[in-house]
């Protein structure tokens, strides 16, 4: 039994992915996303950039649901282009979402989580490992997920589980507002987002005690990695 887990970005992609995973298991996806999912469900629709209504929405969904078992910070945006194109709001609008408000979001979870010996499982990617060009946003953003989970691992242990969740390319929604330059190519092999929650899944479902600290879950052709 999973139990109550908020999942940011959850109406869509691997988010939407996990939340659907999470039910089918027998536990109660809860869900903060900039828009409300299609299928309703316990949700709060709040912008993670603001990190007052990202703990609004996480104190209210714990209140609600009684408690949280688990967090899964799927929320993620991104601005292509070189360092000088990108707009400057746009440019600290990636850093503010995917990582300060994956530290907003589990400060706020925290309590709830401590409760319950529960789990965070962090989503950050396989350019949090490897830089690439023309993504000195999203990879600013993302190697700061990974020095913030293993840093947070750290100093969790032995209270609440941290795993750091490290995704190659997905089929998702992720980059249909990109330049067609920076989208994956039409022969592309990524992976199927239902494919990564299944393992989101399988960290959360860990006795406590027993810590997933890090899975990397990627195409085996993944140019990003190793």
């Amino acid at each position: 039994m999973v139990g109550n887990i908020l999942i940011t970005g959850g109406a869509s992609g691997l988010g939407l992915a996990t939340a659907v995973a999470v039910a089918k298991a027998g536990g109660r996806p809860l869900v903060v996303d900039v828009n409300p999912p299609e299928n309703g469900g316990d949700h709060v629709v709040a912008d993670l950039a603001d990190r007052a209504c990202a703990e609004r929405a996480v104190t209210e969904l714990a209140e609600r649901a009684g408690g949280l078992d688990g967090v899964v910070t799927a929320a993620g945006v991104d601005a292509c282009g070189r360092l000088s194109d990108v707009a400057a709001d746009a440019w600290d609008r990636v850093v503010q979402v995917n990582l300060l408000g994956t530290a907003a979001v589990i400060r706020a979870a925290l309590p709830y989580l401590l409760l319950s010996r529960g789990r965070v499982v962090t989503c950050a990617s396989t350019l949090g490992l490897r830089a690439v060009g023309d993504a000195t946003a999203y990879c600013a953003s993302k190697f700061g997920v990974v020095g913030f989970t293993r840093a947070l691992a750290a100093e969790l242990a032995g209270q609440v589980g941290v795993t750091l969740l490290v995704p190659g390319g997905m089929h998702t929604h992720f980059f249909d507002d990109r330049d067609e330059r920076y989208r994956p190519g039409p022969d592309a092999q990524l992976n199927q987002p239902e494919d990564v929650a299944a393992t989101v899944l399988f960290a959360l479902a860990q006795p406590v005690g027993c810590e997933i600290r890090e899975l990397v879950v990627c195409p085996s052709t993944e140019t990003s990695w190793p």
